[in-house]
């Protein structure tokens, strides 16, 4: 949601590295979305947790910043990360947020 175009292609070049489909929307979607990806920017991300509620949401920004990584969590992001995009990264990313919601879905 709202990444500039440059940094969606490089993540969206990792996700595939990854076997995943990515969608870009802001509204409607074709298929339900299990992971957001935001801009790091407080309006950004807010309007990623509204539109998303209860789905994880990884800021991205192309500063690795420890400031604007705990900026980000404390907003209410599931993560942070920056470029360069590498596949094992976007693993762990996947793996954690994604299977710690559906554990929850399990659970409820």
């Amino acid at each position: 949601m709202g990444l500039d175009q440059d940094l969606a292609q490089d993540l969206t070049g990792a996700l595939a590295a990854n076997a995943c489909d990515v969608e870009f929307s802001e509204s409607t979607r074709k298929t339900p979305a299990e992971m957001i990806f935001c801009p790091a920017n407080p309006a950004a991300l807010a309007k990623a947790r509204r539109l998303n509620p209860g789905l994880p949401i990884v800021v991205i920004s192309r500063v690795p910043e420890v400031s604007i990584w705990l900026d980000a969590l404390e907003a209410g992001a599931a993560d942070y990360c920056a470029p360069p995009f590498e596949a094992v990264q976007l693993r762990w990313l996947l793996d954690t947020h994604l299977t710690v919601r559906r554990s929850a879905a399990v659970a409820a």
